[in-house]
This record gives C-alpha cells, sequence and structure tokens, in this order.
C-alpha cells in the first residue's frame, strides 16, 4: 500500500493522489460533508471500526474519524492483544503493574477497560445523538465461550469496570453462551452477540434476545424468525 494512504483515506474511499478526492481528507474544510461515510448514513446505514489502541486514541486518529462519521468501534482481544504488543503506550502501566505483583490477566483486564473507557467517552457523542450507533464492544474472554457462569461473572465485572452507557459487552452466541445472554440482558446489560456462522446457532440467540426484551417492556415475545 503507497505510504501517502491511511486509515481515514481507506474508510472514505478516498484516492489521496487525485485532487477532487483530497477535498474530502481530514485536513479540507468539507471532510466532514460529502463522503462515504456520510453517503451510507443516508441510506440508514452505520459505519463502525473494527480496530482500537491506545495509540490512536492519543494521537486524535479515532476522534477525527468519528468526526469523519464512524458510529462505532468493535474490539476482541486479538485487536487488543495486538494493540498492547505493537506499541510503547502501555509500557508504563505494565511495568507498574507488574511491580505490583498482578497477574498478567489483571494486567490485560486493567488496560483495556481504561482504553475501552476513553473510547466510550470520544464516542458519548454519537450514543447520545444517535441511540442506536456510537457503543464501543468489548469482548468477554475466548476461554468462557462455553462457561455460562464464568461468561456473566466476567461481563458484569467488564460492565462495571469500564462504568459506561455505550458500551457493548460482546457473548458468543454458543450454547452456553445462550442463558449468559438471556441473564445479562436482564440485567440491563448491553449486550453484542458474536460468532454466529449458522442459522442453527442465530436462531437460539435471536429468540433470546426477544425474549428479554419483551421481558423488560411485558410485551408478548415474537420471534424474528417467524
Amino acid at each position: 500500500m503507497p505510504e501517502q494512504y491511511d486509515l481515514a483515506d481507506i474508510i472514505l474511499g478516498v484516492d489521496p493522489t487525485n485532487p477532487r478526492d483530497n477535498l474530502r481528507r481530514a485536513e479540507s474544510p468539507a471532510s466532514t460533508g460529502d463522503n462515504a461515510l456520510r453517503k451510507l448514513a443516508v441510506c440508514g446505514q452505520s459505519c463502525w471500526l473494527d480496530d482500537l489502541s491506545r495509540q490512536m486514541m492519543r494521537e486524535g486518529e479515532l476522534s477525527r474519524l468519528v468526526a469523519l462519521g464512524v458510529c462505532g468501534v468493535t474490539a476482541n482481544p486479538a485487536i487488543l492483544a495486538k494493540a498492547i504488543a505493537s506499541g510503547a503506550d502501555s509500557d508504563t502501566d505494565i511495568k507498574q503493574a507488574a511491580a505490583a505483583s498482578r497477574t498478567a490477566p489483571e494486567i490485560y483486564e486493567a488496560l483495556v477497560t481504561t482504553d475501552i473507557r476513553g473510547a466510550c467517552d470520544i464516542l458519548r457523542p454519537v450514543y447520545e445523538r444517535r441511540g442506536a450507533d456510537g457503543y464501543l464492544s468489548l469482548e468477554v474472554s475466548p476461554l468462557l465461550a462455553d462457561d455460562t457462569d464464568g461468561s456473566i461473572a466476567e461481563a458484569r465485572r467488564l460492565w462495571a469496570a469500564v462504568d459506561r452507557p455505550n458500551l457493548f459487552i460482546k457473548i458468543p452466541g454458543t450454547k452456553a453462551g445462550v442463558p449468559a445472554i438471556e441473564e445479562l440482558l436482564f440485567e440491563g446489560i448491553n449486550i453484542n452477540i458474536t460468532l454466529l456462522f449458522s442459522v442453527e446457532r442465530s436462531l437460539p440467540a435471536s429468540t433470546s434476545h426477544s425474549v428479554e426484551l419483551s421481558l423488560q417492556v411485558k410485551l408478548p415475545a415474537i420471534s424474528p424468525w417467524e
């Protein structure tokens, strides 16, 4: 990829070598107007970014993308681990936590909840303006995919640690994940269901979501597949 391309260029479908496309780059007054993300929004579509790092927030990249029209962010352990390992932004926090005899999982959780909280704050205006967008999605450990109680416990802990209303806790739609999803939705925790690769797995996940919403508003449950 040529060096002149950056993440915003790719998302916006911008060719920086084209003078007309340069009008839509971030340094242009027209950059928040007619761009690909705004056109998607007019069609009722929302663009979420599947990436997050402390560097993106420190350098203002996430804020710039949100200003251009990015409506949400998803993150998972692989994305967050890569971000921590590829830069030096978290090194001081890691050294201090290690010196305090904290375990690797404890250090990881402290780092990611801090970063997720900061990203939620950047997205908060979108959440308050649109309601259906402006969320950041944080996944429970993949080691808990077959552990209902463990998923519930970790989701509660992450929800409390981040303490932001525009947080999604991502739970896999496995057989063990569905009961966890039902319980957490009933408790009022925002849930993003992931790892749905077949209709067989999508049906129970979708039905559980409908059931819990109906309990919240005291209406009959309606299956989205009927």
